[in-house]
């Protein structure tokens, strides 16, 4: 794979990924949860995963890799008993008006380009061994331009997810062991990347402090971070395991990007731009 794929696998990510995230970060989600009568838990788990359809939870929590499996379950019943279908058609209902507004500036023609083109893109990647961008795959695409779009990304952002349970399983880590090492302080500040922050990691994907702390033990004994609870740090060695996977995940991601590839990620900054700019996802404001 050349360089240049990989480094536009990278990219791609970084420029895609506002715009895929509105669906679980916007104000409309209150609205949608109350409408079905289901907490943000179960919205989250049953509208990401409504496309596998009714399996068993042990299942959703194996593609959900670093979530609590018992939080899955319960959030997996809620949202099976709700109707994954209803949670479906109700996301891409709140997607609709988040985007109506969002994408208020940008020509529709372009919006609709945008989605055949990454409709193009997503076809024809490679699914064995990705649970969750198999399923996507297997989704049904939105007559909406805008959502049709946000369908496509979220079979790319879903592959790659999958690629990246590979890599994190390759280094031998569990759901909860992946996120210590993500959310820990790195040696060298000058590294791009994203966090979560602790407490937020744990509240969300349903581990306990005394989890936490038994996760980060286990880390220190292979010497992969120094520190304890909310101030551990990634070792030398761990620093460099954390750069191993994310550059392995890009290795594998590369192969998505094909001939004309750049020329779409390029295209969809003004969108990604847009979304920023409403201020509805976090870390962001309204200009």
């Amino acid at each position: 794979m050349s360089d240049n794929a990989v480094a536009l696998a990278r990219t791609a990510y970084e420029t895609v990924e506002p715009f895929h995230v509105v669906a679980y970060f916007n104000p409309g989600i209150r609205d949608a949860v109350a409408d079905l009568g289901i907490d943000q838990h179960a919205f989250y788990v049953g509208a990401r995963a409504a496309p596998i359809g009714e399996a068993h939870a042990s299942v959703v929590a194996a593609a959900f890799y670093n979530f609590a499996p018992t939080l899955i379950e319960s959030a997996w019943s809620v949202a099976v008993d709700a109707g994954l279908a209803e949670i479906d058609d109700r996301r891409y209902v709140m997607l609709a008006e988040q985007y109506r507004g969002i994408l208020a500036g940008i020509d529709p023609a372009e919006v609709r380009a945008l989605a055949e083109g990454f409709g193009d893109l997503v076809a024809d990647l490679p699914l064995a061994g990705r649970t969750l961008a198999s399923a996507w795959a297997s989704s049904t695409v939105p007559d909406d331009p805008a959502l049709a779009l946000w369908r496509h990304l979220s079979v790319l952002r879903e592959w790659r997810g999958d690629n990246h349970l590979a890599e994190l399983i390759r280094h031998g880590l569990t759901g909860l062991e992946a996120g210590v090492l993500h959310e820990a302080d790195v040696p060298d500040p000058t590294v791009r990347r994203r966090v979560m922050g602790r407490r937020f990691f744990r509240i969300t994907r349903g581990y306990s402090e005394q989890q936490w702390g038994d996760a980060v033990a286990r880390l220190a004994e292979r010497g992969l971070v120094e520190g304890e609870l909310e101030e551990h740090r990634l070792t030398g060695e761990g620093m460099g395991v954390y750069l191993d996977i994310e550059a392995g995940t890009d290795a594998i991601t590369a192969a998505a990007f094909g001939p004309g590839s750049e020329e779409l990620i390029t295209r969809i900054r003004p969108l990604t731009k847009a979304v920023i700019d409403a201020g509805v996802i976090p870390g962001t404001k309204k200009k």
